[in-house]
Formats: C-alpha cells, sequence, structure tokens
C-alpha cells in the first residue's frame, strides 16, 4: 500500500498536476462534474449532520467507521487509522483523545507486540457506530441513481443492463 501520507507532506502546486492530453471537456461534461460533487457533498453534508444529531463529531464517527471497515491484513493503529482518514499523525492522535475522552475508542497494547499500541471500539461506540451506519446505509440506498447516473456521466461508460443516453 502506498503511504499517501508522507506524498501528501509535500505541498502541491498547480505546476505538480499532470493534465492528460485528451480532448476539450464538453458542456456535458462540465455538467457531469459538477453534478458528481454535487451528489458528493450532498452526502457529505447529511453524514455531517447525522454524526452531530447523535452527539459526535462527524470525525470521531469517521474514526470507528475506518478502525470497524478496516482491511483484515491492516492493524487499528494511530498510524494506520491516520492513513485511511487522510489525517497528519497529530491530528489523529488529537481526534483518538477526544473518541477516548467520550468513551468511543479505547487503546490496547498489542499481545504480540508490547511497542505497538491499537485501538479498539468500545460498546458505546460500537452502538453508535452501528445506528449511524443503518442511517447513512439507508441515505446511500436513496442516492444511488443519482450517484450512479453523475459517475456514469463523468466515466462515460454505461452500467450493465442499462442503457447510455
Amino acid at each position: 500500500m502506498q503511504n499517501w501520507t508522507r506524498q501528501r507532506a509535500r505541498i502541491m502546486s498547480w505546476n505538480d498536476i499532470t493534465v492528460p492530453t485528451l480532448s476539450p471537456i464538453t458542456a456535458q461534461e462540465y455538467r457531469a462534474l459538477a453534478a458528481l460533487r454535487y451528489v458528493v457533498r450532498k452526502f457529505l453534508s447529511f453524514s455531517t449532520e447525522a454524526a452531530r444529531a447523535a452527539g459526535v463529531e462527524p470525525q470521531q464517527h469517521q474514526l470507528l467507521l475506518a478502525i470497524k471497515g478496516l482491511p483484515p491484513e491492516l492493524r487499528p493503529t494511530i498510524s494506520v487509522t491516520a492513513e485511511r482518514l487522510q489525517l497528519q499523525h497529530n491530528s489523529a492522535v488529537e481526534l483518538v483523545k477526544r473518541s477516548i475522552e467520550h468513551g468511543l475508542v479505547e487503546r490496547r497494547g498489542n499481545k504480540d507486540d508490547r511497542r505497538e499500541v491499537l485501538l479498539h471500539i468500545t460498546p458505546s461506540g460500537e452502538r453508535l457506530l452501528r445506528r449511524l451506519s443503518l442511517t447513512h446505509r439507508s441515505e446511500l440506498r436513496a442516492v444511488a441513481p443519482a450517484l450512479l447516473q453523475a459517475l456514469e456521466e463523468v466515466v462515460g461508460q454505461p452500467q450493465k443492463g442499462r442503457k447510455r443516453r
């Protein structure tokens, strides 16, 4: 897995962005990109409000989801969760600290390697994450048609069984 955090450490400038040589972007493609961003931002706004309504910071919800949804080959360390959340290490440490104070997460030493500290979700954190995840799944199912349509228009490939307009 590439270490995106190290790559992000260098500040990007406009000159660092590589633009592929493709045909010009059409007005329809600009509309498709804007529609995709709109649908994604609406979902992110929903997610933020759902977390706040549940009494947690949106990043605390994201931390719980990052820990619970880790691939089996990754261990829930602060470094791994910082990478998954695209945070600087010190920001992840503060987020974990606030989540521990809120009773959502706890630190435990790794039985196999005592130098390593692993993050675990508390029963309270599990209940909160389950409730938020059910709400998010329901919202995603509601916005899926618009999201899929926007993606299809941006990528330019129809889904199986769907005709391209």
